[in-house]
């Protein structure tokens, strides 16, 4: 027969302290391809660190290993995971069976990471699962199985991929006798099949049923003899005797397939542990939630800020005879009239003109009896100004041309006058100084630009105001209304050089009121801009403990590691498998995070309709993605050390 393993002066040393230990010393072993191979020894004779060495999970410190003539230290780690996965079989004496997967489920997972097609690899492990006496126990987790029935999963896992090496360690070691017997009889047959299989074992009656026994001590083999046994009958454990699929081809799997796989076996071990993945996304719902609803929340401010700034009257000019508010001289410039006002109304970017001029007048009806600002304004003046109506309605055009003693009264008016007695302001007539005039109408509550918003105010026609109580024909300002598509600076210029041709000097000064809206916007973005940066302090403090607690489940399942390694798994497969866990993590915790937001959102519009939280789609999608980048920068490394692990150093872990 061909020579299958060739081992040449291998040496395995460990570090102890300041020096080193040496377990095996300089061994020479040759092993041809279909043997049955029985090593014994005492529990430190080095036994199973040669058997480690032999199925490629540890590897020499000196000396030459080849399998199939191929030097294995030459190797890298994805290699020698191909190797594991293409030629070999291991059955573990403790089984090491992925707890949360079924028989079935766990006798699949070399072929998940060679590539088969799903339906392919689960007929292939029914196949043996059946012919195992296992066909009632496939759907059946570990936990729910026998020590005997998850020792024939294990060597059912081991034939998955039609290796041929098969090593087993202690296979019988943690079984009753009956169970014992039943495993080694299907190693023989498998060996009757052609299989190679090498045996590590202590017991002497179990070497006894191999054609060679190796005996090593202290490191060094001390015998080398052969068992003379009849051949055994074989029940053909193996379909066809070849490795399923290899008539297709090969294995060969797509990018997208290796991601899907990965994907469900992340889920798996998610569904497994829902108590810890729950714990570990608990800090980025909180997170996200903060960030969506902080932005939401400053969203909402801002639009109830600029609704009240829009009740002063969004996009209007205010046009003021002098240089300033503190202009002494303001009183006496008379060139701001009623004609400024008409020439303005015909500019393409004014959509509302009105004439203001104002006094104080003492306001009286029945027996109360209060002091009132009386504006003069024109009919357009409501609508520039925004103020909408409690009751009755607005003076007009005609009003304002017949200098008519219909007025309209704010709230406060309303409360002052007519509150006490119950009667309704409308159609009521009240002495404004000497001037009796007719109440037509009341406006809602509305905020003031500047001063006490308690003060009393009477509307009524400018020209009305300027004969009946001034006798004089000078503006106190002019009010324009810009249109919606216009910017106020461009008008304010415009403005500007439109009156300073008419006045043939500028002895007026423009209130520009989007520059108080700009300057509220901007500080509200401000404050939302201050409390989303500590919402997302929160959120990279959750990535910092999505981190902590998946390098934690990467120590938990460091023998879940080992065994999937030694069942073939690339580093890459690991690397990838954990990184979806903790991506998974972050992106279920982030969608959570939004729906605890939006839900406080609903419960905030139900509680009030003064105001209402405002969600962006561009907030929800980065929350989203920040979610994803956060599972991907934090879950790195934990899956960067998982798949950095050492496959017999992971398996020694229990």
């Amino acid at each position: 027969m061909a020579a299958f393993i060739e081992i040449e002066k291998l040496r395995r040393d460990y570090p102890s302290g300041e020096g080193t230990i040496t377990v095996l010393k300089d061994i020479d072993l040759t092993i041809e391809a279909g043997e049955m191979v029985a090593i014994v020894g005492a529990s430190g004779s080095g036994k199973s660190t040669l058997m480690n060495i032999l199925g490629c999970l540890d590897r020499p410190t000196s000396g030459s290993y080849r399998v199939a003539g191929r030097e294995v230290a030459s190797l890298e780690a994805d290699e020698l995971a191909a190797l594991r996965r293409e030629h070999f079989g291991f059955i573990f004496q403790k089984y090491h069976l992925l707890s949360e997967l079924t028989a079935l489920g766990n006798v699949e997972v070399p072929a998940v990471y060679a590539g088969l097609p799903p339906q392919a690899r689960a007929e292939r492990a029914n196949q043996l699962l059946t012919r195992l006496g296992m066909s009632d126990r496939t759907e059946h987790k570990p936990g729910q199985l026998s020590g005997g029935q998850q020792q024939r999963v294990s060597i059912a896992r081991a034939l998955m991929n039609g290796g041929e090496l098969i090593l087993a360690d202690e296979p019988t070691g943690a079984l009753d006798r009956r169970s014992g017997e039943e495993v080694l009889r299907i190693l023989e047959e498998l060996n009757a099949e052609g299989k190679t299989v090498i045996i590590v074992t202590h017991d002497m009656q179990v070497a006894g049923r191999a054609r060679r026994v190796i005996e090593i001590s202290d490191g060094e083999i001390l015998a080398d003899r052969r068992n003379e046994r009849p051949p055994v009958e074989t029940t053909t454990l193996e379909a066809d005797g070849t490795a399923p699929g290899r008539s297709r081809g090969g294995w060969l799997r797509s990018v997208a397939d290796r991601f899907k796989e990965a994907l469900r076996m992340a889920v798996l071990a998610m569904l497994a542990h829902r108590l810890r993945t729950f714990l570990t996304m608990l800090g980025i719902i909180i997170g996200i939630a903060s960030v969506v609803t902080v932005v939401a929340l400053g969203q909402g401010t801002q639009q109830m800020v600029l609704a009240n700034i829009s009740s002063l009257g969004t996009s209007t000019l205010e046009v003021f005879a002098g240089k300033s508010f503190g202009d002494t001289r303001s009183g006496r410039i008379t060139t701001l009239v009623v004609a400024d006002a008409e020439e303005l109304a015909k500019q393409p970017y004014v959509t509302a003109v009105t004439p203001t001029v104002s006094t104080s007048a003492v306001v009286r009806s029945g027996s109360i009896v209060a002091n009132a600002m009386v504006n003069g304004v024109g009919d357009q003046y409501f609508a520039a100004k925004g103020t909408k109506l409690a009751s009755g309605r607005f003076f007009g055009a005609d009003d304002v041309a017949a200098r008519g003693q219909d007025v309209v009264i704010d709230e406060n008016t309303r409360k002052t006058l007519f509150e006490d007695s119950g009667v309704d302001p409308l159609g009521q007539v009240i002495l404004v100084g000497s001037v009796p005039c007719r109440v037509v109408g009341v406006t809602e509550p509305q905020q003031g630009g500047f001063g006490s918003s308690q003060n009393l105010s009477i509307f009524a026609p400018f020209t009305t105001v300027q004969t009946r109580f001034q006798g004089s024909s000078s503006l106190r300002s002019i009010t324009v209304r810009v249109a919606d598509d216009v910017d106020t600076k461009l008008a304010e210029q415009d403005v500007t050089r439109f009156l300073e041709a008419r006045h043939g000097t500028r002895d007026f000064f423009i209130l520009n009121t989007d520059d108080i809206r700009a300057t509220i916007t901007s500080t509200t973005e401000m404050l939302t801009l201050l409390v989303a940066a500590i919402a997302v302090i929160s959120l990279v403090v959750g990535g910092i403990g999505v981190m902590n607690i998946m390098l934690v489940s990467v120590s938990e399942r460091v023998n879940e590691i080992g065994v999937r390694m030694a069942v073939g798994a690339r580093q890459s497969d690991i690397l990838q498998q954990f990184l979806i866990e903790a991506v998974l993590v972050c992106l279920i915790g982030g969608f959570m995070g939004i729906a605890l937001s939006v839900g406080a959102g609903q419960a905030i519009a139900l509680s009030t309709t003064k105001f209402q939280l405002i969600y962006s789609t561009t907030s929800i999608v980065a929350a989203c993605l920040c979610s994803t980048l956060i599972g991907v920068v934090f879950g790195y490394l934990p899956a960067r050390n998982a798949s950095k692990l050492d496959p017999v150093v992971a398996l020694a872990r229990d």
